[in-house]
């Protein structure tokens, strides 16, 4: 009796061990990473080279082989990897024994020299295993700025326009705090950082040095892409504001006004800006108050949306959509209100708005009116339009309404959407020209004269 025990033990002992010893192969193998992203934080300042790692686990009960191992980008990749001394860009069959772990070793060299670098320079390892495949996402800056995450202005900052700022998380002005941007100066924010302003934003451009609000993908065809980056906040404990010779391009929402001023002067006052290519809105108020000067507001999902009352003066600005490549032009490119909903329940507010020698246009799109303005309730409600060039079917009702030229093509200078070109200058010829009200304005969006007296030309561009 004793000698058959002895034999089934030794039965149940040699299967169990060729099982240990056996290959998973079912793709619901189970594989554990230490790290799912690497993310390479080093500003760079010469050319440099860091090396990171990310422990891979064999988390089963038998052997596992891991087919490939394969950075993505190959041998022109910026990053190289090594699987546990063996050199990349490709490592296969690698095997794990059960519960047993390998390291993946990453390094990154970048000249940041290289202006046609990106801001951003990514890659990934990609594991594939039983059918699967796993993906490490790595990440480095690739150029010389000023890099900064998660970012809260708490003093009153100035910045310098040397390097380049890229914004990675989110950058916030907060309350009592003022953040100073010079002339010339370059901010790049990547997908997930807005610029929240609970204090104060200073934007101090000029006609030959502007401003520039981008997102940080510079390459094909990343950095034509609208909603690249969030938007610029101004949050309801903003105050004295000024954005001058700003460019704000490609964001989700160019410029957001919450809630009314906490002192007698305007939110935000925009002078000599460029919103444009914003996925949702160019410019949003809500029951806020704006002043905006010399303005172009072009090829945006919403270019102006000024909603739930608030007070708002818009001055030879020009408002522009075409359907193209990214967008589908089907929203007006000003829309007033005096209220906003709070669930199905609609609530009002105070409003006042008046728009001057403004150029409301859109076309390629489907619609009729380019201006649309609501109104409930019965709070106060003035809204005027004076020497304007607006394209509508129906004109709006309850408005003022003084020396505006309806549905007339403006005579753009070049329109091309299928080139992604858009030059919103009037050409010779325009019935724009020569029609606006004197403002005492002395200047256009291209820093060139106007007329001091009568007749100026519609828009944000003085022809000459």
């Amino acid at each position: 009796m004793k000698l058959p025990l002895l034999i089934l033990c030794l039965a149940t002992l040699f299967i169990f061990s060729c099982h240990k010893d056996s290959f998973i192969t079912s793709p619901s193998a189970v594989v554990h990473f230490s790290a799912d992203t690497l993310l390479f934080d080093t500003v760079f300042t010469t050319t440099g080279s860091i090396t990171q790692s990310v422990k891979v686990v064999n988390g089963n009960d038998r052997r596992l082989r891991l087919s490939d191992i394969r950075l993505m980008g190959g041998s022109h990749s910026f990053f190289s990897i090594n699987v546990d001394g063996t050199p990349g860009p490709e490592v296969n069959d690698a095997e794990l024994e059960a519960g047993d772990s390998l390291y993946i070793f990453v390094a990154v060299k970048i000249d940041p020299s290289t202006d046609s670098l990106p801001f951003i320079v990514r890659d990934s390892i990609g594991l594939s295993f039983n059918g699967n495949q796993r993906f490490i996402q790595l990440q480095a800056f690739g150029q010389n700025a000023n890099y900064l995450r998660n970012k809260i202005i708490s003093s009153n900052t100035t910045w310098t326009n040397g390097l380049p700022y890229v914004i990675l998380g989110g950058l916030v002005v907060d309350s009592n705090s003022t953040l100073t941007i010079p002339a010339g100066c370059k901010v790049y924010l990547h997908a997930d950082a807005p610029l929240l302003v609970d204090g104060t934003l200073k934007v101090l451009g000029s006609d030959t040095a502007r401003v520039t609000f981008l997102g940080d993908r510079l390459d094909i065809p990343y950095k034509d892409f609208p909603g690249s980056w969030p938007g610029i906040y101004f949050r309801s404990s903003s105050i004295n504001n000024m954005l001058q010779y700003a460019v704000i391009k490609n964001a989700y929402d160019g410029v957001v006004a919450e809630l009314p001023s906490g002192n007698a002067s305007p939110k935000v006052v925009l002078n000599e800006c460029i919103i444009d290519n914003t996925y949702d809105a160019g410019i949003i108020g809500e029951q806020s108050s704006i002043r905006a000067t010399n303005c172009l507001i072009s090829n945006s999902g919403d270019n102006i949306e000024l909603g739930y009352g608030g007070t708002y003066q818009f001055t030879h600005c020009t408002a522009v959509s075409y359907s193209n490549g990214f967008f589908a032009h089907t929203q007006p490119v000003l829309y007033v209100s005096n209220y906003a909903f709070q669930g199905t329940t609609p609530v009002t507010a105070d409003l006042t708005a008046a728009f001057t020698n403004c150029i409301f246009w859109g076309d390629f799109g489907n619609v009729d009116n380019e201006v649309i303005v609501a109104r409930q309730g019965s709070t106060v409600f003035s809204v005027n339009f004076s020497n304007c060039l607006w394209k509508v079917k129906t004109a709006p009702t309850g408005v003022g309404a003084f020396n505006m030229i309806a549905n007339l093509d403006p005579l753009f200078d070049s329109v091309n959407t299928s080139r992604n070109v858009y030059d919103f200058h009037l050409r010779t010829g325009s019935p724009a020209i020569d029609k606006g009200l004197a403002t005492g304005l002395t200047l256009d969006l291209d820093g060139k004269p106007r007329p001091a007296g009568p007749a100026p030309d519609l828009g944000c561009y003085e022809h000459l």
